[in-house]
């Protein structure tokens, strides 16, 4: 820490002789001038603040910045310690963008508070105006954990509003004050309970209104946090989301699907832990995982706005730096 050394006085006339006072007072003096300066140091440390603190630490951390050298094409990024909150490395952290697939992740956390992973639900129908796959055809009977799976797995649109729309009775007879769309409903209410202070839904699978538009917004720190309520508080409704390919079986094993990750890192990240990814037009390439650096040691890492293939290697970038400075220490 800096501090502004105090300016002597004005030195007196050297021709000048002043009386030579008694060396009693003189050692009396001296010790209440040491005293007294101790005593103005002191107090210049504990009440002067720093000028600029933020550039202070920002020095400081100068000396040795691991991610120094890291280059993302995404727009906004984090990393954090779970295991003490810090954050290791961030870019435009509030920046709010859109969510593309992310917005899932509530869908899931809002639908597992009335879901349980082994009900059983039958698919009446296809879904086709959320576009996409149909990855669980209808007039078959699915568990809640197949659904979840396609949905975050596969990012299937149709299997987010198949989950939506079956969680949505459930949820109005609990939240009866809701609004008759009760899932969305809940997921906003979710964001604000976690204090997600830039992130709100307009839908349950995040595809964009239009070309200017997106139905879901939120800034890399809130995806850290929801991503990581979701590792706290739901982490086997994700742990599908580490593997590189599920298989969907439905109920009376009479119908199969086999679906690949949308997460290209899957099976590359060692010891990833859980993941999920977002793309379109609006959105660009997003990323969050949750990955373990050591014996219960997990990260979590989040980029928005990237590309569709930029997310995997900014991710990557971040995953292999993080490791090693966290194993190094």
């Amino acid at each position: 820490m800096e501090t502004q050394k105090e300016q002597p006085g004005e030195l007196p006339d050297e021709k000048y002789q002043h009386p030579r006072p008694p060396v009693g007072n003189m050692l009396g003096a001296g010790f209440l001038a040491v005293f007294l300066f101790g005593t103005l140091a002191i107090t210049a440390i504990y009440v002067f603040p720093l000028e600029n603190p933020e550039s202070q630490v920002a020095s400081a951390a100068s000396v040795y910045d691991p991610y120094a050298n890291v280059k993302l094409s995404a727009t906004s990024a984090i990393v954090v310690d779970l295991t003490n909150g810090k954050t290791l490395f961030a870019l435009n952290t509030d920046t709010q963008l859109p969510l593309a697939s992310l917005t899932k992740i509530a869908l899931v956390q809002a639908a597992s508070e009335v879901l349980l992973p082994d009900d059983i639900i039958f698919v009446a129908r296809d879904i086709t105006s959320a576009g996409g796959v149909q990855i669980l055809p209808a007039g078959k009977s699915w568990r809640t954990q197949d659904i979840i799976d396609a949905v975050l797995v596969a990012s299937s649109n149709n299997g987010a509003e198949i989950l939506a729309e079956v969680a949505n009775k459930l949820l109005h007879e609990r939240f009866p004050e809701a609004p008759a769309d009760t899932t969305l409903w809940r997921m906003n209410a979710l964001a604000r309970e976690l204090g997600l202070k830039q992130t709100y839904f307009l839908s349950v699978n995040g595809l964009d209104v239009s070309d200017t538009f997106a139905s879901a917004y939120g800034s890399a720190r809130d995806m850290a946090t929801l991503f990581t309520h979701a590792f706290e508080t739901n982490s086997m409704a994700f742990s599908g989301t580490a593997r590189e390919g599920i298989t969907f079986i439905s109920s009376d094993e009479t119908q199969g699907t086999i679906a690949r990750n949308t997460n290209e890192l899957a099976g590359v990240i060692p010891g990833l832990i859980m993941g999920k990814t977002g793309f379109t037009d609006l959105a660009g390439g997003n990323l969050v995982v949750i990955f373990d650096v050591g014996i219960v040691h997990p990260v979590v890492a989040v980029v928005l706005g990237s590309t569709q293939e930029g997310r995997f290697e900014d991710m990557q970038k971040l995953v292999n730096v993080t490791r090693t400075l966290i194993t190094a220490e």
